[in-house]
């Protein structure tokens, strides 16, 4: 059974057959459980609505780094929110200088408010970096990020970043990249990761893996994330579904049946 720790079902609705079509392939495809992530005030809400709904859905609240600098979360509000039963998250939450310009340390201070929240709650972090790899972990180190974990979600950096991740507690989340003729370094990366802290997603409705490439992104295709990283580890699928299951349990007590 494989689960997808970073998806993005609100997206997926419009669909066609709707939002129970997109969840019946999944289970056909062996996927037991969806973290459903936020990116933004709205969407926290329509995914806390969609996680009471299914039993095997769970939620993150969050508000990603290119959101508009205006709009935020109060420590309290953003507190408030977590504390939902189905709310298992803090994030996506992190940095990206890539699509953002300027003066960025209203991002900066946007993520260190995230992290607060999740060391008050106890709940882990799912942190987005782009093109900001050495802030997003300075930033987690110096406010103490290791006393939540979490998840560094769509891993594309280098080996030197994975390891200041695993040093302070962080699993390493890959998804459709890595199955990227281009994606040689991730690869290799990919390679080095102990097994007890990789996790697979898909980021749906982006993304999407070899062979859905260019398509849209679902839960479904998490297997094919699995498949690659047997062939590309030398493993077998059931071992990387196994493993990556127990290790979404470890980080995600609650989630485990």
């Amino acid at each position: 059974m494989f689960i997808d720790s970073h998806c993005h079902l609100n997206l997926l609705a419009e669909q066609e057959g709707g939002l129970e079509a997109v969840l019946a392939q999944a289970k056909d495809n062996l996927v037991d459980h969806i973290l459903c992530i936020s990116i933004d005030k709205a969407s926290c809400h329509d995914i806390i609505a969609i996680a009471e709904k299914y039993p095997d859905i769970t939620a993150s609240v969050g508000i990603h780094p290119n959101v508009e600098q205006d709009e935020n979360f109060s420590h309290e509000e953003l507190a408030t929110l977590a504390m939902h039963n189905k709310v298992i998250a803090i994030g996506e939450t992190g940095l990206d200088y890539f699509r953002s310009e300027g003066d960025l340390e209203w991002q900066r201070d946007r993520f260190r408010t995230h992290i607060d929240v999740a060391k008050e709650l106890k709940k882990p972090l799912i942190i987005h970096t782009r093109e900001a790899r050495d802030d997003t972990m300075d930033i987690l180190e110096q406010q103490g990020a290791e006393q939540t974990g979490g998840i560094i979600h769509c891993f594309t950096e280098n080996w030197q970043t994975a390891q200041r991740a695993l040093d302070i507690g962080f699993y390493i989340s890959l998804s459709g990249i890595v199955t990227f003729k281009n994606a040689r370094e991730l690869q290799d990366v990919a390679k080095q990761l102990p097994l007890d802290r990789i996790l697979i997603e898909t980021d749906a409705p982006y993304l999407a893996p070899v062979p859905h490439r260019g398509k849209t992104n679902k839960p479904a295709f998490v297997k094919h994330v699995a498949e690659f990283l047997a062939e590309l580890r030398g493993d077998s699928v059931e071992n990387i579904a196994e493993a990556s299951t127990a290790n979404f349990h470890r980080l995600f007590p609650t989630t485990k049946a």
